[in-house]
């Protein structure tokens, strides 16, 4: 899938990908030099781009500060279904919101942690709350003496329509559509909004050190003690509970955290890594006292009717179980879940993905024709070891993305509408296509310019350096090009492999002979297919082209009762005329 080859902008932090987040059909990047970028649905301004229009490649988030428009530099990134949140270096420790609510009345969704009458947020705007919480103590609330340490929010996480922040002393805020510390007066159980950020005192002792969040639940890694350790981190989770994504045996929600029992303080599995779905829950582990080959598992729970656990079937799970269908003694370095699919990393660059549609995550509308259609009940390898030097996997509503090559590369694929997979167009890819990254900056010939005279890439005047950045500008402009036929192209033979054969067109279907030489003998490769497939494939070929012929003929009788009928027509017209 590729080289292994360094890109030629690698060491520039202006193009390292040192963090990425998905939405419902939108993604963010944060790069080295702490910049933010977005592509993907603009509906609800959750690209922050000052419009509700679609980007399909990634594109610079203007954030200004203050009147002299100072640029912020950024730490954190996350995304919700429809909303985006991005942390500020912690000089300044708040957040800005980059978008909107998806319910427009005076209440709003509160995801944002901003009171704006119902409005979307269609610039980065300001969640000044946790600036006034800076400058409290958020124990005893009083003021803190100058000099003394002051709160910061360290991380940031979104899901569904909530908001999520870990402060430096360890302590969990939400923020948005989240669970309930108590059931209503009718004894019902459900979400409420939370218009600004409250803290979860449940940990109070203790310290957050990772949390995730689905459409309605919640699990976080949490110490034992007051200090964090590296190796003893307990799970808890609560919030919904229909489906058992709370993984602790039952149905009932839960109130305040519990602790999920596999991942308790006695036990031998470190957890070390979360992730949400919209009902179900990933959770990595490692042995507390590892053996001689070194290595991590994957255990997932909740919903799991399309597959999304993992574990070979569509059936739910109360408790956390093994996924199975992953090899032995590799590291798994990131895992992520999108609506109704998983997908997981390595460390050797090996990627897996499971559930909805092949574990593409796309829609049922999607699907693909024939007995190898439907979703992918065990993990399904989307590459061995093309991905090197891993970051990070994110997943969306209904795809991927990955970054790898230490940060200078990103991949996508799955549904591809409103640009989501960033390659430049909005077409699915049901193999991983690349990101058009690093972008275009379409300020960088003025900056130059501005530069003009002085030594620039060892040496070379600014013009020279204009040069080469206009036709750095061209060459990518023409691969995104390039880029967006080749997508066109692999899914029309996709769509005529699918019909033809029952199953997606993946790289290993391509004929020997034409990754070897370039030509393509058609006869020679369709007696080799026909020796090589077994009695269910031939009768499938049997019967695809049998109703194709039979397509055929039929439409060929049309035509000619057709013309019998113009003859017909004209004949008799001809009659009458001699008549009159």
């Amino acid at each position: 899938m590729e080289d292994g080859k360094a890109p030629h902008f690698a060491g520039n932090l202006s193009h390292k990908i040192v963090s990425i987040a998905a939405g419902e059909s939108h993604a963010l990047a944060l790069t080295g030099d702490g910049r933010v970028y977005s592509w993907g649905r603009g509906m609800f301004g959750r690209l922050g781009t000052n419009s509700e229009s679609d980007e399909n490649i990634p594109v610079p988030v203007e954030f200004k500060l203050g009147e002299d428009g100072e640029t912020p530099k950024f730490v954190g990134i996350a995304a919700g279904a429809y909303h985006s949140l991005a942390l500020q270096e912690f000089v300044l420790s708040f957040f800005l919101s980059l978008c909107c609510n998806l319910f427009l009345d005076l209440y709003m969704d509160g995801q944002l942690g901003v009171t704006r009458g119902g409005e979307n947020a269609l610039v980065p705007t300001l969640l000044d709350q946790f600036i006034e919480l800076c400058s409290t103590d958020r124990f005893n609330r009083e003021p803190q003496q100058a000099g003394e340490n002051k709160l910061k929010v360290c991380s940031v996480k979104a899901g569904g329509m909530m908001s999520l922040a870990i402060d430096s002393l360890g302590a969990l805020w939400m923020w948005g559509n989240c669970p309930p510390q108590s059931c209503s007066d009718d004894g019902v159980y459900s979400l409420v909004i939370i218009p600004n950020p409250i803290p979860v005192w449940d940990f109070h002792g203790h310290r957050v050190v990772k949390v995730a969040c689905g459409n309605e639940h919640v699990v976080a890694l949490v110490t034992a003690g007051e200090a964090y350790k590296g190796d003893e981190l307990i799970c808890y989770s609560w919030g919904m509970n229909s489906h058992g994504q709370l993984g602790v045996g039952d149905k009932e929600p839960r109130s305040h955290p519990v602790v999920v029992e596999t991942f308790n303080q006695e036990s031998n599995l470190a957890a070390y890594e979360v992730a949400c779905g919209a009902f179900h829950t990933a959770v990595l582990s490692q042995n507390k006292r590892p053996s001689e080959v070194f290595g991590s598992v994957c255990w997932t729970f909740g919903l799991g009717d399309k597959g999304q656990l993992g574990h070979g079937t569509t059936q739910s799970s109360l408790f956390p179980k093994l996924v199975e269908g992953l090899p032995k003694h590799v590291f798994l370095v990131s895992v992520d879940c999108g609506l109704f699919h998983t997908s997981i990393v390595s460390r050797a660059g090996d990627v897996w993905s499971w559930g909805m549609e092949k574990g593409l995550g796309l829609f049922p509308d999607a699907t693909f024709a024939g007995t190898d259609s439907g979703d992918s009940l065990s993990p399904i390898m989307i590459s061995s070891g093309g991905f090197p030097d891993p970051v990070q996997i994110a997943c969306g509503a209904a795809h991927t993305i990955l970054v790898a090559h230490d940060g200078y590369r990103l991949w996508s694929w799955g549904r591809g509408r409103s640009g989501v997979l960033g390659n430049g167009n909005t077409v699915d890819c049901l193999s991983p296509s690349v990101v058009l990254w690093p972008p275009l900056n379409k300020n960088k010939e003025e900056e130059l310019r501005a530069d003009a005279g002085k030594d620039k890439m060892g040496g070379k005047s600014g013009e020279e350096v204009i040069e080469l950045e206009r036709r750095l500008s061209l060459a990518v402009e023409e691969i995104g090009l390039l880029h967006s036929k080749l997508s066109v192209m692999e899914r029309y033979a996709s769509i005529l492999h699918g019909a033809i054969f029952g199953k997606p067109f993946e790289e290993h279907d391509i004929p020997t002979s034409l990754q070897n030489s370039g030509f393509f003998d058609i006869t020679k490769e369709w007696e080799n297919m026909l020796e090589s497939a077994d009695r269910s494939k031939l009768l499938r070929l049997e019967g695809f082209y049998r109703n194709m012929i039979a397509g055929v003929k039929d439409k060929l009788m049309k035509e000619r009762i057709q013309e019998l009928i113009r003859e017909c027509l004209s004949s008799s017209e001809n009659s009458d005329t001699k008549k009159l």
